[in-house]
């Protein structure tokens, strides 16, 4: 539950240090100080289409990180902490890649680069550590080229260097996760990031094996796999075709799993499946069976912890009993037997649509904390930057009215950091100036600054790169710092004297 605050907090000026005025102790117990709320904040930024950023194609560099940086002001302001930004919508990149093109949903056209130049993810993250925001860099491991993708393939798309691993499904193009140099490319993309980018996070959401397409009489098509699948058959393979699918997706995300620990420990991989397991599970509900058509076997990835966050995708009301968000979320923490995170996605555009009240959110998300999931996925971003977005004020006032850290990662990491090293001092007005830094050499994170007003506990979370504040009117403080995996450290206490 969230700690009761001071709402006076806003009145607590953050600046620069002063030194003047004299040292007081830093004394008192961590023991009286109240905790702050543990719960994943994040929304999903989508490139693909051009659906929240950038906002048109053709844009210039400016305008596009001017965008940029008003989604993330937007939830830093909301009290979000983490972004999900799609770097590979279509085997493309929004980053400077030596796998794949530039994406089209830049320029215009693939394989331009932004001029003048510069990086976007390596500027979002840059951006979003300085607000304190998880930055998670969101891949589609399989689609080769969009529906509504318009511009010519370049000449480095991988349709064009190696045709003989895409194929085309409907209107879109798609890699063969049955074939071993699919899986070695889209590996090496994904981990091309993890080496060079200081990412919080690796997402992929829930595109396997294609949704199923069909024809002008309205049958399904079946996926047009038949070389993978023969060359699977002629080596001796005996698994039944559904099985070998699904075993290629597990394959790949087990592989990419333990990668991905092996290169950076402690990024956080997610995936954001289909909410729906497979219809019956649980008995009421109805819907696409994604085991059987995806091949994509989530249930499995969870129980077995191949990942470190599941964010099944609950894009239903939940009055809609064959597809109940509350019985889904119960089900899906019935099978999380490892404690991995559970943080549900929620369909925040169908408030920007119309379709759905703002309280539908403000309801699911309590029902999460309920359900002890401590967390949430807001798709999408567009949903909460529109000025007369009426779900980003209610959230603000409710749900999100207080901050929150990110729920720790104890598997990837326990180590609790050092208590940090706090000098306070009274101004000449009688502020209270403190200035801090970390306990060891290692780098923090965030900074957890607490304070006492009239009685009451008011919290903020600071980033790692500040290290000093101004606080007027404080009976005590507490400072304490916050690693990557979310470990906290013990607070030191400051108790002014009169």
């Amino acid at each position: 539950m969230l700690m009761t605050v001071n709402h006076h907090w806003a009145a607590i000026a953050i600046f620069g240090l002063t030194c003047l005025g004299s040292v007081f102790p830093l004394t008192g117990s961590a023991a009286t100080i109240p905790l702050v709320a543990r719960e994943f904040r994040g929304v999903w930024v989508a490139t693909v289409k051009n659906m929240d950023w950038p906002s048109q194609v053709g844009l210039t560099s400016a305008q596009q990180q001017a965008e940029l940086i008003a989604i993330l002001d937007r939830a830093a302001q909301l009290r979000l902490n983490a972004v999900i930004f799609q770097v590979r919508p279509q085997c493309d990149a929004l980053y400077a890649s030596k796998f794949e093109p530039w994406s089209e949903f830049l320029s215009g056209r693939m394989g331009v680069a932004p001029w003048p130049a510069y990086d976007p993810l390596a500027f979002a993250i840059e951006e979003a550590h300085r607000r304190g925001l998880e930055l998670h860099a969101w891949f589609n491991p399989y689609r080769a080229r969009h529906t509504e993708a318009t511009s010519p393939l370049a000449p480095n798309h991988i349709a064009r260097t190696h045709p003989e691993l895409v194929r085309t499904y409907g209107t879109q193009l798609w890699l063969d996760p049955g074939e071993k140099a699919v899986q070695e490319h889209s590996l090496a993309v994904i981990l091309d990031v993890v080496r060079r980018y200081d990412v919080d996070g690796v997402h992929l959401d829930d595109y396997f094996y294609p949704y199923p397409e069909r024809d002008k009489q309205g049958h399904v098509v079946d996926f047009p796999d038949e070389p993978s699948w023969q060359r699977y058959v002629k080596g001796g393979g005996r698994l039944a075709r559904d099985d070998w699918r699904r075993e290629n997706v597990n394959g790949f995300i087990q592989r990419l799993y333990t990668s991905v620990k092996s290169a950076k420990r402690r990024v956080k991989f997610g995936i954001s499946p289909f909410g729906i397991w497979r219809p019956g599970f649980p008995e009421s509900i109805k819907g696409l069976d994604t085991y059987a058509t995806l091949f994509a076997d989530a249930r499995l990835w969870l129980v077995n912890g191949w990942l470190d966050y599941c964010a099944p995708q609950l894009y239903w009301p939940m009055d809609q009993q064959a597809q109940s968000y509350s019985v889904l979320l119960k089900w899906w923490q019935e099978q999380n037997t490892r404690s991995r995170h559970l943080w549900p996605g929620n369909f925040a555009n169908k408030v920007a649509d119309g379709a759905w009240s703002a309280d539908e959110i403000a309801q699911q998300i309590l029902i999460a904390r309920t359900a002890r999931a401590r967390g949430n996925i807001l798709f999408s971003a567009r949903s909460l930057t529109r000025p007369t977005s009426c779900l980003a004020d209610l959230l603000a006032r409710t749900v999100y009215a207080e901050p929150a850290l990110v729920p720790a990662s104890p598997w990837l990491d326990k180590s609790t950091p050092a208590q940090p090293r706090v000098e306070a001092r009274r101004t000449a007005d009688g502020a209270l100036d403190l200035s801090w830094k970390s306990g060891r050499s290692e780098r923090v994170w965030l900074w957890v600054l607490q304070a006492r007003i009239a009685g009451r506990w008011s919290a903020e979370i600071l980033p790692g790169g500040q290290q000093s504040a101004v606080l007027r009117g404080v009976e005590q403080a507490a400072l304490s710092a916050v690693d990557r995996c979310g470990n906290q450290s013990e607070a030191v206490v400051i108790l002014p004297r009169n």
